[in-house]
């Protein structure tokens, strides 16, 4: 199963990058902690709804350069599962991870868990501060595999 995900904020980036419909264009939403920034792009999954309403979060592991708008047909690898309160409520927030279907660096690269477990320890803290700098709490993150990573996904996509 491939998913489109449309990059809003490109690797190495302090900016957070979402795309206005209202205006047809990408807009800075926030500027990360000084020293801080996106390890790898970060986006939005096509046709799909999170449990905050938004679409569903994607990193992408990829050797290329990207910017606001790219879409890439990408083969999901796992999920890091993650409760957030929006609103006083909480909700299930996954991050889902994905590598471009014409990567050569990661085609090797079919779960999340081929990555070594310090990688994958830097990457949920990640997670935790950026939410942290904006004082969210994140809850309940465990990794998932890909398989059923893509089973949540097609279920988000209904």
């Amino acid at each position: 199963m491939s998913s489109t995900i449309i990059i809003e904020t490109p690797r190495h980036t302090a900016g957070k990058y979402v795309f206005d419909p209202d205006d047809h264009c990408y807009r800075l939403k926030k500027i990360l902690p000084l020293g801080m920034h996106f390890p790898y792009d970060f986006g939005m999954i096509e046709n799909t709804h999170a449990g905050d309403g938004d679409p569903a979060d994607a990193m992408v592991f990829t050797e290329c350069i990207t910017y606001p708008g790219v879409r890439l047909i990408c083969r999901i690898i796992g999920a890091l599962q993650v409760k957030q309160v929006k609103k006083g409520v909480s909700v299930r927030n996954d991050r889902y991870f994905a590598v471009p279907e014409d990567s050569v660096v990661f085609e090797h690269v079919k779960d999340i868990k081929d990555f070594s477990a310090q990688h994958n320890q830097q990457l949920r803290d990640f997670f935790i501060n950026y939410n942290k700098a904006e004082n969210k709490r994140l809850t309940n993150l465990k990794y998932v595999s890909a398989g059923n990573a893509r089973k949540n996904l097609e279920k988000s996509a209904q």
